[in-house]
């Protein structure tokens, strides 16, 4: 719960500050003062002699009901590495471009690091206006000064929708500025709609497992924050000639108790990312080991593709993680998705059921892979991909 300080008894001894790991606490006019880098931990609850931190919030520091119609415009969260636009920003465009012409208001993208150049894209790719925070110490991520930016952005402005990727980036900093902003936030949306009577967005996201579709809704608080997977939603068309507003934000007092010194990008035989890939080559529990996934390795390089995997088989230690697909995994939406050895579990066709081909491998006729399978093939594995890799290749030669 949030440490709330009693203004009334504290006496600006600063045993508070010298408690605090995160830097947190500071002494304004000889009285105690909670910052943004507060992370609840209560250890300072303890060391104050007056007892005038508390965990339970005084009624008069609890947010007070807002005004809904102060805030307008959708807004969209532009992530970007090593200064290009990532695709998932150019898919939120295009969702974030159809709630704003059902509200009848503006889309803008948030961009911070990149150059001018990579703003223009946007605004191609269908938002009104860009605030662009053009700044090279924003151009590896990092958590804080991120979060610290973006607040000040939303406070300033007052956005009615705030939606950013479901990434690595967005799952690692939109909670905390929707915390700080004591709003409702729906990670991992696979659709996004709005409510035709109330103006309200309807935030779609899968529950208990994949088996029910949950729609919730954040009627009292704003802005209305999303978290939306990479490959569930359609781009934009791409316009050229469109025109729009770039607004460069000024970088002021931006604290960071870090500093990203290098980013190292992990090698890798198949170097095409999964989520941006045409064709993957899958593998479950059915290969039975590590194995089994160089035989799938060497069929995706034969396709020009990349390799993915199910749950168990991250579990058993046979392939890494970031081949993982699947709810608890990545979202991929590829031109043609082998399914060799996998059974089916809801988990996983929440991730790659969008596919536009889906070719099953599985010795049992009853996996419920083969309910979403484009085609199927019920055979051994390592009898049938052999046979694939056999064919193609003579087919290249």
């Amino acid at each position: 719960m949030p440490i709330t300080v009693k203004i009334d008894i504290c006496t600006g001894c600063g045993q508070c500050v010298d408690s605090c790991p995160y830097s947190a606490i500071e002494l304004k006019n000889e009285k105690a003062f909670i910052n943004d880098f507060c992370n609840e931990c209560n250890a300072c609850l303890s060391v104050c002699p007056e007892g005038a931190l508390t965990e339970f919030a005084l009624k008069s520091d609890l947010p007070k009901s807002i005004n809904l119609n102060e805030y307008k415009g959708v807004w969209v969260f532009a992530e970007q590495r090593s200064g290009y636009i990532a695709s998932v920003a150019l898919e939120l465009l295009g969702a974030g471009r159809r709630l704003a012409d059902a509200l009848k208001t503006t889309l803008t993208a948030v961009l911070f690091g990149s150059n001018e150049e990579e703003a223009k894209e946007l605004i191609r790719w269908g938002a009104d206006k860009v605030f662009h925070a053009n700044d090279s110490s924003l151009n590896k991520f990092n958590d804080e000064p991120y979060c610290q930016l973006l607040l000040d952005l939303i406070r300033q402005h007052k956005p009615e929708i705030v939606l950013a990727g479901a990434t690595a980036i967005g799952r690692s900093f939109i909670p905390r500025v929707a915390g700080r902003l004591k709003t409702g936030l729906t990670a991992d949306c696979t659709s996004l709609e709005i409510d035709k009577e109330t103006g309200n967005l309807l935030q779609i996201r899968p529950a208990f497992g994949g088996n029910i579709m949950a729609t919730i809704l954040c009627p009292e608080h704003r802005p209305q924050m999303a978290t939306v997977r990479p490959r569930v939603m359609k781009r934009n068309l791409y316009n050229p000639d469109r025109n729009g507003e770039i607004i460069n934000v000024p970088i002021q007092n931006l604290k960071s108790r870090t500093k990203v010194l290098d980013t190292v990008n992990e090698s890798s035989e198949c170097m095409i990312n999964l989520q941006d890939a045409e064709i993957i080559v899958s593998g479950g529990r059915g290969l039975g080991g590590s194995k089994g996934f160089e035989m799938l390795g060497e069929l995706a390089r034969l396709l020009g593709g990349t390799i993915g995997s199910s749950r168990a088989a991250v579990d058993e230690g046979w392939i890494p993680y970031r081949h993982q697909v699947g709810q608890t995994g990545k979202t991929v939406c590829p031109k043609i998705y082998l399914a060799c050895g996998i059974s089916g579990a809801v988990q996983h066709l929440v991730g790659m059921q969008s596919s536009d081909i889906i070719i099953a491998i599985n010795k049992n006729p009853e996996a419920p892979i083969f309910n979403v399978a484009t085609y199927g093939i019920v055979g051994d594995i390592y009898e049938v991909v052999p046979l694939l890799i056999n064919k193609i290749k003579e087919a290249k030669e």
